[in-house]
């Protein structure tokens, strides 16, 4: 099979079934095959999948749940030439699986393949910042990059190198730790001009968002990632390339900065708050984005120390899961 398509996914009821369907008409030229990779839905995500002709895997413990997990499940139950991971409320961009294919068919040195992702929901703080800040992060821009952050294509056969697609273990940064060790085998990663996915995230109160991230452990994916890669080959690269380990240094240094102002200079200690989030909202555009950004970056020192500390368990470990059967068509 040239190509397979999997979309993890957690109660996305509203949005499953235009993700799916933008899957099955990029697969539909090479006879691939789509699957969703459910993460254990409460609500119709799984019914609205299985009315649809793709295969339904759910994760079987939802103790196990986490973004890493989905991906790898998708990933276990799938076997093509090319593998492409999208989440759930992303809908692929007529055009992108055919140019990425050239692409990889072109350069057997390439792992995998991304291309331009395109936020539709800015409600929340946390994607206006992310919009904002893609044109100038390097690995948003067309040309090699250090990981494929909203989804990609990837060559199977690369993804078996390095023994397994995404590390079960991880709450976020799951692509970034991909890459590392993708990248530190010697195979190459890229971004193409082409328009990728349509990203429709979380709407909603951004700090709602936040807090949901922090108790998850979503935040404390670069924790995870770090720990991971303690003497693996691609440890350097992480500690290099991953700049959430850097903020959260500077993060735990400005709490011990506070921490002796409050007991000697109440005044400095005041200087010490404002001139964060002024900088921040300079650099944001807004004063409630700064405010924002200040607020995450204390929410990811935070969640890193737990992440670096949270129990693993083999990558390698296949996921149990439950496959469930086709429903007839609605109506």
């Amino acid at each position: 099979m040239k190509i397979a398509i999997g979309i993890k996914a957690l109660n996305e009821a509203g949005k499953i079934e235009a993700a799916l369907r933008s899957a099955l008409a990029a697969v539909a030229p090479y006879g691939g095959t789509v699957l969703l990779a459910d993460s254990g839905s409460t609500d119709a995500t799984v019914e609205i999948a299985r009315r649809l002709p793709v295969d339904v895997v759910q994760l079987a413990n939802r103790a196990e749940r986490s973004c890493g997990a989905g991906a790898q499940l998708a990933f276990q139950h799938l076997d093509a030439e090319y593998f492409c991971l999208i989440d759930g409320d992303m809908e692929l961009v007529p055009g992108f699986i055919e140019a990425s294919l050239a692409y990889l068919d072109a350069h057997p040195q390439v792992a995998g393949v991304g291309g331009q992702v395109i936020e539709r929901n800015l409600e929340a703080e946390e994607f206006q910042i992310r919009a904002a800040a893609m044109a100038n992060e390097a690995h948003r821009r067309a040309g090699p990059v250090d990981r494929l952050d909203g989804g990609g294509v990837y060559r199977m056969r690369a993804i078996r190198e390095v023994g397994y697609f995404s590390d079960r273990n991880l709450h976020s940064f799951e692509e970034f730790d991909l890459a590392a060790r993708l990248i530190s085998r010697g195979w190459t990663l890229v971004r193409i001009d082409v328009p990728a996915v349509e990203h429709r995230g979380h709407s909603g109160n951004g700090y709602r968002l936040l807090l949901y991230r922090l108790t998850s452990g979503q935040m404390g994916g670069a924790g995870e990632v770090l720990r991971a890669s303690l003497g693996k080959p691609h440890f350097p690269l992480v500690v290099r390339r991953l700049g959430h380990l850097r903020k959260a240094v500077v993060i735990a240094a400005w709490w011990l900065a506070l921490i002796l102002a409050l007991w000697r200079a109440p005044l400095a200690a005041a200087a010490l708050v404002i001139v964060p989030v002024a900088w921040l909202g300079w650099r944001r555009g807004s004063l409630a984005l700064g405010l924002y950004s200040f607020a995450m970056w204390n929410a990811l020192a935070i969640g890193l120390i737990g992440g670096l500390f949270r129990r693993r368990v083999p990558p390698t470990r296949p996921l149990a899961s439950v496959a469930f059967t086709r429903l007839p068509p609605a109506g």
